[in-house]
């Protein structure tokens, strides 16, 4: 928000110097983040008359003039031709500096000597273009520096407001904030429309057909108005707040915006179809042509203003070309009218427009004031324009807003504070702000807030209040009274922690990605139509198209990071992320959000190097990974699975983690078509593992086994198998032979070729036998081994060579 010196002191009665106010502007909480003296340095650009003004001996289109500064008369060369002799002009002397550091410099132009310059507009940074130079009004003393005889020497403030200031996006809310801490009076400007004509609603007729998107609506009509340049204090104040003028009907709006904060819109009375106004919901896909000649296309969340026939506005953002201020406007309609914030703020960030209105209407304004407003415009349009102001104003207003009225306790104020104030001190500092205040009881005030404080709704905002009135300065320097506690974490987070140290110490990296994802993400991991996965979570209010659905799966946002690090030439990589995906629950309101293990790895097995081996990371890798964390967690019972598997598994290459009956996850390598989707070349391995289920399946640690003292005897069987037999069935067979002096077995080879049926595969145990109490027998080992191969011919049908 801009504001400029003079014309806070028009409001309040305020005799700091600038400095001193940007002070007290910034310890209210409305940070000065620039102040500018405007006419600062220019003292050199005087006021002079022009005694004198003759043809350039040397050159057409320059002119050789005699210029009185006041003290003397100098030899100017000027290549204007707006002036005359006997017009006073803005004469920059030799040594003025003007805006972008352009220098004056005594200067022979064709042959003449030049002993400085005659200014426009432009040149002294008072307009965007400007025909020729200045023209000073006649009154003007000669030698006075410019911008003091114009009145135009001035400080702006830029002030830096936090969103729900809204209250401050004027000079007025300013000028409020400035008198509370003086304890002064605001001089809000007088209010005297004259009314003369027919009777509004005879011209012009209002119609909310959203109320819940516009609660109130009024407007003014002006006939006989008359376009013309604004006047020169009209305009000045523009441009320091860094508005351009148009002409005098379309200034009064953006002055008023400036002046109470409230955005108005001026309708040329003429283009609206039968002189209706009506407030609805555009058309599903209806086009429109906003004021900057674009066309939007429009959603049936966006509130426009109509007419008879057509959209005439996009409402609170920009007016349509169809109906705005031309050069042969005479009737004017004015509107002021109070907008949903959050439906302007969702179409403005939609359409990609934001305006000076937008930038209000969508913090919150002031529902009570906006007729003060459309007064002061239209008092304003009539003396400007010429135009008489018809009878009464539009006023639809279904539903009146009451101002709020909340509770504050002075023991609460001081606690919070550190301050000691009494119940008149608060009293008097909520009178400044302008609210009404009473105490029920001694010490609790009941604060009725003004409708434009939108910003305040609970105890703790008046508190702020009163320290921000009182002073943060004043406020004590005490040190807080806390007690420390030493929470130990959860057992949950001690896992957390205890996996996630496991995994960093087998050469996994974490990382941490966003939770949201793309649409598109479930495409490209093949996850089918009628997936639940799919179904994620919408954000009302996403980054980008890209990120607007909350993830379902780890997977998309690790596959991104590979992707991303193999673009920086990093082609080993072991990542996983622990953190939570959220899946809907058809009926629930939020989404289950469960902790997930997923970890991705491709590239080689080991460091490049002379003598690491060769060859890349394989399923096994992975299973390695798998075990080490089931056997940290006790995690008994496990098998493994490969049918039902993802979609996004590569089929015979990758398998479910089973405990018992409870599926943990997955692992394996992925389809060729997810890594063809992301361009990765090389193949990648994925595991994922439900966190919560994993914690669940885990066991208590087992006792410690003292080693027998005893030597044990190791037998081998090769066998011929069926090759849908899986050796997880062959291993839990030998296990299920009942004999305390079976101490295990393990798998040596497997082997499938020549000499070795299509159907078949060779695989080769080996049994390791042995007891705590004596040496077996080869007897009774024998007998053992016996049972054994028997267990394994009668229920696996095993053939053994």
């Amino acid at each position: 928000m801009i504001v400029t010196y003079n014309w806070l002191k028009e409001f309040v009665d305020c005799d700091l110097p600038p400095q001193e106010l940007s002070h007290l502007l910034t310890m209210l909480g409305l940070e000065v983040d620039r102040m500018e003296v405007l006419g600062a340095g220019m003292d050199d650009v005087v006021v002079a008359l022009v005694e004198e003004r003759a043809q350039h001996p040397n050159a057409d289109k320059l002119s050789l003039c005699k210029v009185n500064n006041g003290k003397e008369v100098l030899s100017i060369v000027c290549g204007a031709q707006n002036f005359k002799t006997g017009d006073k002009v803005a004469l920059a002397q030799i040594g003025a500096t003007l805006p972008g550091d352009f220098k004056i410099k005594r200067s022979k132009i064709r042959g003449e000597e030049s002993f400085g310059m005659l200014c426009s507009e432009k040149e002294l940074g008072l307009a965007a273009e400007s025909a020729g130079i200045m023209i000073l009004p006649e009154n003007l003393t000669l030698g006075t520096p410019v911008f003091d005889a114009l009145g135009l020497k001035d400080t702006i403030f830029e002030i830096g407001l936090t969103p729900n200031r809204a209250d401050c996006l004027s000079v007025i809310g300013v000028a409020r904030e400035v008198a509370a801490k003086l304890g002064k009076k605001v001089h809000y400007p007088g209010l005297e429309v004259h009314e003369s004509g027919a009777p509004i609603e005879t011209v012009a007729s209002v119609t909310i057909d959203a109320p819940e998107l516009c609660p109130r609506y009024t407007a003014r009509y002006i006939g006989g108005c008359q376009l013309a340049p604004s006047p020169a204090w009209l305009s000045d104040r523009l441009r320091a707040a860094g508005i351009r003028s148009i002409n005098n009907i379309v200034d009064v709006t953006n002055y008023v915006l400036l002046e109470y904060g409230h955005p108005l819109h001026a309708f040329d009375y003429r283009l609206l179809s039968g002189g209706k106004i009506i407030v609805a919901a555009a058309g599903e896909g209806e086009r429109f042509h906003t004021l900057d000649g674009q066309e939007r296309v429009l959603t049936s969340a966006d509130l426009t203003i109509r007419d008879a026939e057509k959209g005439v506005a996009l409402a609170g953002i920009m007016g349509g070309g169809n109906s705005e201020i031309g050069d042969n406007t005479t009737d004017v309609l004015l509107e002021s009218a109070y907008f949903n914030p959050s439906a302007i703020r969702k179409t403005s960030k939609r359409l990609g427009i934001h305006t000076e209105s937008s930038h209000r209407f969508e913090r919150g304004t002031d529902v009570a004031g906006l007729t003060r407003a459309l007064d002061r415009a239209a008092q304003l349009v009539a003396e400007l324009s010429g135009g008489s102001v018809a009878k009464g104003t539009i006023d639809v207003y279904p539903q009146p807003v009451e101002p709020r009225t909340i509770s504050a306790r002075l023991e609460k104020i001081n606690a919070i504070t550190g301050l000691s104030l009494s119940a008149a001190e608060v009293e008097d500092i909520f009178q400044r702000l302008e609210f009404t205040v009473s105490q029920t009881s001694p010490g609790v005030f009941q604060v009725t807030v003004p409708l434009f404080r939108v910003d305040l709704e609970r105890e703790i905002d008046l508190v702020e209040e009163v320290v921000r009135l009182h002073g943060f300065e004043n406020v004590p320097t005490t040190m807080p009274n806390a007690a420390i506690y030493s929470h130990l974490p959860s057992e949950g987070q001690q896992l957390l922690s205890l996996v996630k140290n496991l995994l960093v110490g087998q050469g996994l990296s974490e990382v941490i990605n966003y939770s949201f994802v793309a649409p598109s993400s479930c495409d490209r991991i093949l996850l089918p139509q009628d997936d639940f996965r799919r179904c994620g979570v919408k954000l009302l209010n996403p980054l980008s198209d890209e990120l607007s659905v909350m993830r379902t799966t780890l997977l998309p946002g690790l596959l991104e990071t590979v992707v991303k690090n193999i673009s920086f030439r990093t082609l080993n990589q072991r990542i996983f992320e622990m953190r939570r995906i959220y899946i809907p629950t058809e009926g629930e309101e939020l989404p289950q959000e469960p902790i997930y293990l997923a970890a991705l790895f491709t590239g080689s097995r080991d460091l490049e190097g002379w003598n690491q081996a060769k060859g890349g990371i394989d399923f096994y890798d992975v299973k390695g990974v798998v075990e080490n964390i089931l056997d940290e967690l006790h995690v008994g019972g496990v098998s493994y699975a490969s049918d039902e598997l993802d979609p996004y598994f590569h089929p015979g290459k990758a398998c479910r983690i089973v405990a018992g009956r409870t599926q943990l996850g997955s692992f394996g390598e992925l389809h060729p078509s997810v890594q063809e989707n992301y361009g990765i070349e090389a193949p990648v391995y994925y595991l994922e593992i439900n966190f919560e289920k994993l914690v669940k399946a885990r066991g208590e640690m087992g006792t410690a086994q003292v080693p027998s003292r005893f030597p044990s005897t190791f037998r081998d069987i090769a066998m011929l198998v069926p090759d849908v037999t899986a050796a997880a069935e062959i291993v839990a067979c030998v296990k299920g032979v009942k004999a305390p002096e079976l101490e295990g077995v393990e798998i040596f080879d497997v082997y499938k070729g020549a000499n070795i049926a299509a159907d078949q595969k060779s695989i080769a145990i080996r049994v390791r036998y042995g007891s705590k109490e004596r040496t077996l027998t080869d007897e009774e080992v024998s007998e053992l081994h016996a049972r054994v191969l028997a267990a394994l011919q009668k229920k696996l049908n095993v053939t053994i060579r």
